[in-house]
């Protein structure tokens, strides 16, 4: 097995080990966040590394196989679902996201299961889903250290810093959240011929 499927491998190992943390009751805080979010977010944000990690090592050294196609996306989706779920159990994000980000998820899966039945026409990734994946993944990197929930400054009760990561990290959601529908659209529109019986 190659560097980079070992390297998503990794990644989904790092999945349950950060789902687990809460049980711990780690004690403690940092500049007023809980440690345990903190670890939470560290392994986020190696896993999300491990993902342009081991892309471009796959395509630097022409290690790209059928099991890294395969295993990569499916990664990144349990990464980033199990991430906004525990989100949502933390009452940090509204559960409509990431119902949102699953629906698409679900879509796109299923166009590209037909595609590859239909002779493997590629459907190219849009600058939506790229902006989906870059501001997703900020998003919610700010969200497990912001001790506010999403849009929270919009009551007016935050001032400072607070008020600066509740902005930034909402904002960021909500490009995601709509850079994930649009990508969706174009996936739908680019590919509605295949759902064409011929």
């Amino acid at each position: 097995m190659n560097l980079p499927n070992k390297l998503t491998i990794f990644r989904i190992i790092l999945v349950p080990i950060m789902v687990i943390i809460p049980f711990f009751n780690i004690p403690g805080e940092f500049l007023g966040i809980p440690i345990s979010l903190l670890i939470i977010d560290a392994i986020f944000i190696i896993a999300s590394i491990t993902d342009k990690l081991d892309g471009h090592i796959a395509r630097s050294r022409n290690q790209i196989t059928t099991f890294g196609k395969f295993l990569d996306p499916l990664a990144d989706k349990i990464l980033v679902l199990a991430a906004m779920i525990m989100l949502v159990e933390f009452a940090k994000l509204p559960a409509w996201i990431p119902i949102i980000v699953l629906a698409r998820e679900f879509i796109v899966s299923g166009y590209r299961l037909v595609a590859v039945e239909k002779g493997g026409k590629v459907i190219a990734a849009s600058i939506w889903g790229k902006l989906k994946t870059v501001t997703q993944m900020i998003a919610i990197i700010l969200a497990f250290i912001d001790v506010n929930a999403f849009c929270a400054f919009i009551n007016g009760n935050l001032t400072g810093f607070a008020f600066v990561l509740n902005l930034v990290s909402s904002i960021l959601m909500t490009i995601s959240v709509i850079a994930t529908i649009f990508s969706g659209y174009d996936y739908v529109k680019d590919g509605k011929d295949l759902l064409k019986d011929k």
